[in-house]
């Protein structure tokens, strides 16, 4: 039985308006949101999932009203914490230290912390829900560590392609990943 999980990175948002929870999305990101709807509203999708971030959950909100489906959140789902109130220049840290799991700034959570987290998720909700086809509002790293703890391509070089919003349709078949195809174009 095929399980369908379509991953939905948010769409652009800027960083200066809120925190991590409570930052909206641009001007850009609100008109991505319907090429969004429009790419995934022909799936036959039947869950509507998000990170509890104000930018994953509006990167999913116009599917799911015009689903006329629920979007729940997860808290583990989250972005990765970097680290307690140090300013830090986020992608070059990422690029740094992306393939040394276990590192982590003070305060911040690793990478392998996060995947452990964010695929915890991602387990339940495979084996809750088989056969159904679900949308999942997320982040770029979150993405990334997820997909990459079932296919180890899915790397740094794959985390610095991506686009705000991007979208990738995931099957599996029980836990194991069959296939991946991209479905957002610009």
């Amino acid at each position: 039985m095929i399980t369908t999980i379509y991953m939905v990175r948010h769409a652009e948002s800027p960083y200066d308006d809120g925190n991590e929870r409570t930052r909206g999305l641009t001007a850009k990101g609100k008109m991505d949101v319907d090429k969004v709807t429009k790419i995934l509203i022909g799936e036959g999708i039947d869950i509507i999932i998000s990170s509890p971030y104000s930018r994953a959950v509006l990167s999913v909100e116009g599917l799911a009203e015009h689903l006329n489906l629920e979007i729940e959140t997860f808290e583990d789902l989250r972005e990765r914490h970097f680290a307690s109130g140090e300013i830090i220049d986020l992608m070059s840290n990422i690029r740094h230290h992306f393939y040394n799991f276990e590192y982590t700034l003070p305060g911040g959570e690793s990478n392998a912390d996060c995947q452990n987290r964010s695929v915890s998720v991602l387990n339940t909700i495979l084996k809750q829900h088989q056969g159904k086809k679900i949308a999942i509002g997320t982040h770029g790293l979150v993405m990334t560590l997820m997909m990459n703890y079932f296919d180890s391509n899915y790397g740094l070089e794959f985390l610095d392609q991506l686009k705000k919003p991007d979208i990738y349709k995931m099957q599996f078949e029980g836990l194991e990943l069959k296939e991946v195809i991209r479905m957002w174009h610009e």
